[in-house]
């Protein structure tokens, strides 16, 4: 396959729209698993997403063009799957199941749109935010995450020429190289990107995903890109996400209902998945009190994804409740996913070895790590912690707590509500960097 010169293309924008998402199947694949469900059995359920920018020190709307971000969303929503994208999706095995996406699913997807947003600028910051119907709104969140990010990172690289531009990019490889060096010398480690959302762009996150393909071999086991997974036949990978058990919880009509919010969403989830798709991502109210009041059917669960935690600590709490259930931890999976770095990993997959099956999720800092890479000295190209998170359903407010409060999001009164009802243990707070 002919590599693509990133710094050829960043350099010559020829057209007047370079668009930045071109397929609606740039996405993780774990929104069209959620949203099938979502179809399925809440097709009447608003939802409105917003924009979060955690790194309050960037003035967004200082850096991106509102006229460009406009430009590029209006683009998205002009998207439709094409004919190619709707046959993969429904006669490709995914998680080594024919037809994971219902026939009726896929009907009613072919036709699919993204739904209108809502922007203004305030303080420096965007207010992006999408309302409406959840089966449509759902669907926003991985490419404004991937508009704005890409657009910063133009907006950044703006005055280089080519030569820093191939600077850059040779400086950048390199240094992605030696992490991958350095994973490949871990026997048995499985690593998959879980990049999208805060990629530096999407030409750079397709040649991480080819280099780790032929850096690691069978030890990189694939994608959470659905199109990336689809043009590089590899495994699309992913399952759900926080935001089931933040629409579950905000739909509750009491506090034992909100109190059993995470778990329907996992029998909901059982229903129309089972098999090697049952991963439980505890931590949405916090990982102590998801374990302290979790169902024993839970532990049958083919494992965990702990989101927030230090990994270690996280991922042996986890192993301590599934001994406590007369499981053994060895026949069990561990997801790790948050904000990993390659030492990270390197001491976790060490800790964790021979104690219990193990993945690593590596994101941001595989496909946005340009920390010194820049010819001039600039942070402009740092990565940053930005999310879009489900904050109203149904007309009420959305909570997440995290096991970092740094990462909760949500109204005031509600997370103190919430906090009243699940309570604080385990909760750590850390600085988020990605």
């Amino acid at each position: 396959m002919a590599k693509t010169d990133i710094a050829r293309r960043v350099y010559n924008h020829t057209w007047k729209l370079d668009p930045i998402v071109r397929s609606l199947l740039d996405t993780d694949f774990y929104k069209l698993l959620m949203l099938q469900m979502i179809w399925g059995m809440y097709p009447k359920v608003d939802a409105t997403f917003s924009l979060i920018n955690r790194t309050t020190s960037v003035r967004l709307a200082d850096e991106i063009d509102e006229g460009e971000l406009r430009d590029q969303l209006d683009h998205a929503r002009i998207l439709r799957f094409s004919k190619k994208e709707m046959i993969w999706l429904g006669g490709n095995n995914f998680y080594g199941r024919k037809q994971i996406f219902e026939p009726e699913f896929l009907a009613w997807l072919e036709n699919f749109r993204l739904p209108d947003y809502e922007l203004s600028r305030r303080d420096g910051q965007y207010e992006l935010s999408f309302p409406g119907p959840w089966m449509y709104t759902t669907l926003w969140e991985i490419p404004a995450l991937a508009i704005i990010n890409e657009l910063r990172s133009r907006a950044a690289m703006r005055s280089y020429g080519p030569f820093a531009l191939d600077v850059l990019y040779a400086r950048a490889k390199a240094k992605m190289w030696a992490k991958t060096e350095r994973l490949k010398a871990l026997p048995g480690i499985r690593i998959s990107d879980f990049g999208t959302r805060r990629r530096h762009s999407f030409l750079w996150q397709r040649w991480c995903v080819e280099a780790l393909k032929e850096g690691i071999g069978d030890a990189f086991t694939g994608t959470s890109n659905v199109l990336l997974a689809m043009d590089n036949d590899l495994e699309a990978l992913g399952t759900n996400a926080h935001e089931l058990p933040m629409v579950f919880a905000a739909l509750a009509n009491s506090e034992e209902e909100l109190r059993e919010a995470p778990y329907k969403v996992l029998q909901d989830w059982q229903r129309y998945y089972g098999g090697n798709l049952l991963i439980v991502l505890p931590d949405a109210f916090g990982t102590d009190s998801f374990l302290r009041d979790a169902p024993d059917w839970v532990a049958d669960w083919t494992g965990f994804r702990p989101d927030s935690a230090p990994p270690i600590e996280g991922g042996e709490k986890i192993i301590d409740w599934w001994r406590k259930k007369g499981k053994d931890p060895k026949q069990k999976l561990l997801i790790f996913s948050d904000g990993l770095e390659v030492e990270t990993i390197e001491e976790t997959y060490r800790h964790f070895r021979g104690k219990v099956r193990m993945s690593f999720g590596w994101g941001t800092n595989l496909t946005n790590d340009f920390e010194g890479c820049a010819p001039t000295e600039t942070d402009s190209l740092d990565a940053i912690s930005l999310v879009c998170k489900v904050t109203e359903a149904n007309g009420r407010p959305a909570v997440k707590l995290s096991d970092n409060p740094a990462k909760a999001t949500g109204d005031e009164k509600e997370i103190k509500r919430y906090l009243r009802i699940f309570g604080e243990k385990g909760r750590v707070e850390q600085l988020v960097k990605v």
